[in-house]
């Protein structure tokens, strides 16, 4: 994740990530919609990517085959941050000191609700089959819970088949097992960025499949109605620019909502990209891991699940699971949905490597199937704490005059903080997240989801206040310090300003 300064992935196209600055509103926060940018007819050049993986690391162990060393170093990239989280984790009476953690992107604020029903009696049951081996799609049970659930809050037209589910360990396991089914060793998923970068690691640690980028932008050009639009123009740039290097795109990756921006995406948007995938033969990778943390009441949610018809249903997988929308991510609970049963099958396979204890299933059919308790206890109180938290965090945003993007659901917020950078350069905004993370919080800068403009980060907000508060705090007294140093380290930069 933060190995930024070893070589970097290989663009296809470059162009100064700096092109934007002037073009982007700064007003407080207000939302970086259309009306804070500037729409230009003039397209920007860096519009795609080739992510190499292989290319980033360079230090070889002799104990490891080289696959071996590239698997080490991903580990190795990604902990600083975290390491130094979990040997200084904040807690309000033992550790008061220690970091605040804004950067992992899990639900901590209705631990309460979680704690009393995975508490209770029906949850705690044990009978011979949860203590074999399964069938490696999951017990039939189970599917036929995740089945009903998600017919139910994806809205689906028609009942879903439990035969079209295969449940592992988590949705990264399933972002291993689909590249690993789906492509061959050096193909390709087309996905667009800034995206959650852990994609990178899923899809290339056992497939060795790389990632296209369609490089979204915080401008708005003749492409685009707001900052960071996804549009089929640009996927199809993309997908052409990667076929000239020799590439071979096997899928397209879709986030909905989308993580770390924040969007959702409508009902035309999704058959827009799914007819453009059928074009091109592409499988599509849905995840929608999020959908049941859309918090803005004023905000609809689309599952592709829901839809009367798919373009090209077997290619069309959808992933879903637990870790974000219950709050739950140490379970360990991933499901796909796909008609097609060949990559149900082969998926299954890998289920040996991926499965879920028996006691574990049972109590995931448990809490999937009391629609009582999540309708009536738990979804709308969990929206009300997201909500709260959300408008605590971004009129704190614009107290301190931090531009970011308006959302409606997932638990972050993209912020705005180039202009706390000396130089529009990946090294200044790895310096300030370092600066942040010795006062004593940690945030994800843009560089972990290849965002192409340095000095974009994501803010995790799903915390409870006086966390959020004391974070906040934290942030401000880095950002304090900011204008003096650029004074003198940068005398003629146009950002200089003081931050209240």
């Amino acid at each position: 994740m933060f190995s930024i300064f070893k070589q970097e992935a290989r663009g296809l196209a470059t162009s100064p990530a700096s092109s934007s600055t002037q073009d982007l509103g700064t007003n407080g926060g207000e939302g970086l919609d259309s009306n804070s940018s500037e729409k230009t007819d003039k397209e920007p050049v860096n519009v795609y990517g080739l992510g190499d993986p292989a290319a980033k690391f360079s230090q070889m162990s002799p104990y490891l085959s080289s696959r071996g060393s590239i698997i080490k170093c991903f580990r190795d990239a990604a902990e600083e941050g975290y390491k130094a989280y979990h040997l200084d984790e904040y807690d309000e009476d033992k550790n008061p000191k220690g970091i605040i953690n804004f950067g992992t992107s899990e639900n901590k604020l209705c631990f309460d609700l979680l704690s009393s029903r995975l508490n209770q009696r029906d949850m705690h049951h044990i009978e011979p089959p949860m203590l074999q081996y399964p069938n490696w799609k999951g017990h039939m049970w189970l599917r036929d819970e995740v089945a009903q659930f998600l017919s139910y809050y994806c809205k689906a037209p028609v009942p879903l088949k439990p035969e079209n589910v295969v449940v592992v360990n988590g949705c990264a396991s399933l972002f291993s097992a689909l590249a690993t089914v789906l492509c061959d060793p050096g193909e390709a998923f087309l996905i667009s960025s800034p995206y959650y970068g852990a994609i990178t690691q899923h899809v290339y640690l056992y497939g060795n499949v790389r990632l296209v980028y369609a490089h979204l932008d915080s401008r708005v050009t003749g492409m685009d109605s707001r900052p960071f639009q996804l549009t089929v123009k640009k996927l199809e740039i993309a997908l052409l620019g990667a076929k000239s290097e020799g590439i071979n795109v096997k899928g397209l990756v879709l986030i909905n909502p989308q993580n770390p921006l924040g969007d959702i995406y409508s009902q035309e948007q999704l058959q827009e990209y799914l007819e453009f995938a059928k074009r091109h033969e592409l499988h599509v990778i849905v995840d929608e891991v999020y959908m049941l943390s859309v918090f803005d009441e004023s905000a609809m949610f689309q599952s592709v699940l829901g839809m009367d018809s798919l373009p090209d249903p077997q290619r069309t997988h959808v992933i879903w699971g637990t870790s974000k929308d219950f709050g739950i991510s140490g379970f360990r609970f991933g499901t796909l949905y796909t008609e097609n049963q060949d990559v149900a099958n082969a998926v299954a396979s890998l289920g040996c490597l991926h499965g879920i204890c028996g006691t574990v299933q049972y109590q995931m059919a448990q809490l999937l199937r009391d629609r009582d308790w999540i309708n009536q206890v738990y979804l709308s109180e969990n929206h009300a704490r997201l909500r709260a938290a959300h408008a605590y965090i971004t009129e704190e945003l614009e107290t301190l005059n931090i531009p970011f993007l308006r959302t409606k659901a997932g638990f972050f917020i993209w912020i705005d903080l180039r202009k706390y950078l000396c130089t529009d350069t990946f090294e200044e905004e790895f310096s300030l997240w370092h600066r942040f993370l010795d006062h004593k919080v940690l945030l994800s800068c843009g560089k972990a989801f290849e965002c192409k403009e340095p000095g974009w980060f994501r803010l995790v907000f799903s915390d409870k206040i006086p966390r959020l508060r004391l974070g906040i705090q934290r942030i401000r007294e880095v950002l304090e310090k900011e204008p003096q140093v650029a004074k003198t380290a940068c005398p003629a930069s146009p950002w200089r300003r003081a931050v209240s």
